[in-house]
């Protein structure tokens, strides 16, 4: 909320004013108290945002009607990819956590899991993609598979780009005394809400796929029948 308040604060302002002009010139340039790492990763998240957004519109206007919506719902990997990517969420959610109550004893061992479980996910999406090739399913395939493929294969890209910084934090993390984990807790901060944003994108398209697919589709119309 203090956020939107001084958004819209900022927005209401007339800096052509002469009382303005005078708070503006003993401002020190900084209208909001977010750190040059998180601003960034906002970024990323607008520019990925519209990326995602499209390949989700792709998917919902182009299935084709022979297709069987439930055909990648019925891979188990797909839901293990989801809890392994739940996993990753929750311990660098408690990284940020911890460092924020000064509790450093567990900071190294959950930036293992969480590069760990992140790499696992990778691999997963690897042989789930070997399965679906092997069973006759590729990118030409027609919509329902091409859309798949991209949206992993892209959400697998901020995934790489993620862990690069992963490991750039967690390089200096293992060269510091718990002390001093705090000099990174930006990085960490930014970081964990970067993977949240790869989390949230993930089940959105895992929701799409659930929900728009024939069976739960029949099973709405038979409630209005």
């Amino acid at each position: 909320m203090s956020l939107l308040k001084k958004l819209f604060g900022t927005l209401a302002q007339k800096p052509w004013e002469k009382n303005q002009a005078t708070i503006d010139n003993a401002h020190t340039g900084q209208t909001f108290n977010i750190s040059n790492q998180m601003s960034a990763v906002i970024i990323i998240f607008g520019v990925s945002t519209a990326i995602f957004s499209l390949i989700f519109t792709g998917y919902l206007y182009s299935l084709p009607p022979e297709q069987d919506t439930t055909f990648i719902l019925k891979t188990y990997l797909l839901w293990i990819n989801t809890l392994v990517l739940i996993f990753v969420t929750f311990f660098f959610n408690k990284i940020s956590s911890d460092l924020k109550k000064n509790l450093t004893n567990k900071i190294k061992k959950n930036l293992i899991y969480v590069g760990g479980l992140s790499y696992l996910f990778l691999l997963l999406q690897l042989i789930l993609w070997y399965k679906l090739m092997k069973s006759g399913n590729f990118v030409n395939t027609n919509t329902y598979f091409s859309s798949f493929y991209f949206f992993t294969a892209l959400h697998g890209i901020h995934l790489l780009g993620g862990l690069f910084f992963w490991g750039k934090v967690s390089s200096r993390i293992f060269k510091l005394e718990e002390k001093d984990y705090i000099n990174e807790e930006k990085n960490i901060n930014a970081l964990s809400l970067y993977w949240l944003f790869l989390f949230i994108v993930w089940i959105v398209f895992f929701t799409i796929m659930f929900v728009y697919n024939d069976t739960v589709i029949a099973w709405c119309k038979s409630l209005i029948s």
